[in-house]
């Protein structure tokens, strides 16, 4: 791999950053007639356009070469190959393995293959079992509820998945557990007959402290509220790495599917971490979803550079996060179905890329994973678009839209469309007449990207889920980091263990800081403890 800071094209770049920023991309679309050609494409179902990102052709191609020369090729290649490109933990990163149809046809091993395939048996079986009665709760009532238990990347994708896919959702109503405070907990478990209810327990060491704190709760529950001996056996179901640890809790090792080191918690909705997805959409629709991915894998596998989706956003985000120091991006779907979204994308690119060292050990010399924020359109034109505007920080945005509305589903579609069109068009060319007061003025010039597409089918949100994880790879390649391990994830755990005693009152604070140790003191003083 080659150093970004030494690169020919990076140095380009960065002798010109000041006319690169202040470049009016409203003056090149008069200047170039075919812009928006140039600068959109499309992919299956999924249309980007890139024409309100301050490029041109000298600086798309110098990007494209810098793409090349930092190895983005090259580290794409090797992670499909099934290298272990996560060199920090020896591991090789096979999210894309899940979703081929055909995973040893040159996406993996044939080991990985048979297990990918044997496992998506076990999903689909059990899944049909449920949805169709056969498989019950321990009394047997059907199973109409399903409550999900995880963190993280265990929660964020398929929460993501089933909030934008719910007009498809013909199975077992799905509630979402991941905070520890206990609030979603009790409020899953007030919607949930319990005799006919499927807890599902998503950890692949199943001893994430936050996880099994909510998975004992539930079992206690199962067992005060449910008239069997057998109720955790009939209805709880482990998805883990550590299957030794689903006997020891008293649960069926038959009712536990399998989750391996060489995919990242963040990557992970393909495999039986989407076990609920396939549950509440059924196994076609999951399919589906797992083939829109597929479809972008094969596309970024096999694209030139220049033509390339993931490519593309990977590329303007390094221009504008990290040569114009642009130090976060918004995301902003005009559809409620999409609200998830930003949430998902933040753990996506920050526990991805939020990194400070390369692959050497070495501090990295320039800003990596800018902050992602951001809210679904209309409600954030009302929040923080102000901002956006007018703001001293200029914030890229990604705008992201469905053309055809979801059969049945009230609203003004036009009037969707058309305020997602005019904050794009807004934010590049602002307003300058010189008869308003300064205050309503917009300096305009701000960046966006717009994907669009066809529908909020399964099959085009796979796609453009992948289409991300693939951003993720590229920026990484470029930068010289690591994508796929979360070492700073560690820390505030370890310090919490140690804390935790001293919160109860059993423990000495003289050993902390003299802030942490006013805090405990504070809360002691104010809990009772």
């Amino acid at each position: 791999m080659h150093s970004l800071v030494e690169n020919a094209q990076w140095q380009w770049l960065l002798a010109r950053r000041d006319d690169i920023a202040e470049q009016s991309i409203a003056e090149q679309f008069k200047t170039d007639a075919k812009r928006f050609e140039r600068y959109s494409l499309a992919v299956d179902g999924l249309f980007l356009d890139a024409s309100k990102q301050p490029i041109d052709a000298a600086i798309w191609s110098a990007l494209l070469e810098l793409a090349q020369g930092c190895g983005v090729s090259s580290q794409r290649d090797a992670m499909l190959a099934g290298e272990p490109i996560n060199g920090s933990e020896n591991r090789a990163v096979l999210h894309t393995a899940l979703r081929a149809p055909n995973a040893s046809a040159g996406w993996a091993s044939a080991e990985v293959a048979d297990a990918v395939a044997t496992t998506r048996e076990r999903m689909t079986e059990l899944a049909q079992a449920i949805r169709g009665g056969q498989r019950t709760g321990a009394t047997g009532k059907p199973i109409a509820h399903v409550i999900n238990i995880g963190i993280g990347g265990s929660d964020l994708g398929p929460r993501l998945v089933l909030e934008a896919l719910q007009p498809q959702a013909d199975g077992p109503a799905v509630h979402f557990v991941a905070n520890v405070d206990g609030v979603e907990l009790e409020q899953a478990m007030a919607a949930c007959d319990p005799e006919a209810t499927l807890v599902v327990v998503v950890s692949k060491s199943f001893n994430t402290v936050e996880t099994m704190a909510n998975a004992y709760e539930a079992m206690a529950w199962l067992r005060r509220r449910v008239p069997a001996e057998d109720v955790l056996e009939q209805q709880m179901l482990a998805v883990t790495a550590n299957l030794d640890r689903v006997s020891e809790l008293g649960l069926d090792p038959s009712m536990a599917l399998p989750m391996w080191d060489w995919v990242g918690g963040r990557y992970s909705l393909w495999s039986a971490v989407g076990f609920v997805i396939m549950l509440s959409i059924g196994p076609a629709a999951f399919d589906e979803l797992l083939a829109g991915a597929h479809c972008m894998d094969e596309h970024f596998a096999n694209a030139p550079l220049e033509a390339n989706m993931p490519v593309w956003l990977g590329l303007l985000s390094v221009l504008n996060g990290t040569l114009l120091n642009r130090r976060s991006q918004a995301i902003v779907p005009y559809t409620e179905r999409l609200s998830r979204l930003s949430a998902y994308l933040q753990q996506l690119t920050m526990e991805s890329n939020g990194k400070s060292v390369d692959h050497h050990g070495k501090p990295v010399e320039v800003p990596t994973a800018a902050a992602i924020w951001g809210q679904t359109g209309t409600p954030g034109q009302h929040a923080f678009f102000q901002a956006l505007h007018q703001g001293t920080d200029v914030v890229p945005v990604d705008f992201i839209g469905v053309v055809q509305p979801v059969a049945g589903e009230r609203g003004d579609p036009l009037e969707l469309t058309a305020n997602l069109f005019a904050q794009s068009q807004a934010l590049m060319q602002g307003r300058h007449d010189p008869a308003l007061r300064a205050e309503q003025r917009c300096p305009g010039n701000r960046p966006s990207n717009t994907l669009l597409l066809e529908s909020l089918s399964a099959r085009n949100l796979g796609a453009l889920i992948a289409l991300y994880e693939h951003r993720t790879l590229v920026e990484a390649a470029i930068w010289g980091i690591n994508a796929f391990d979360q070492f700073g994830v560690e820390l505030g755990k370890v310090l919490a263990a140690d804390l935790k005693p001293m919160l109860a009152g059993g423990g000495a604070t003289s050993n902390v800081d003299g802030s942490t140790a006013g805090l405990i003191a504070r809360y002691r003083q104010h809990s009772g403890t």
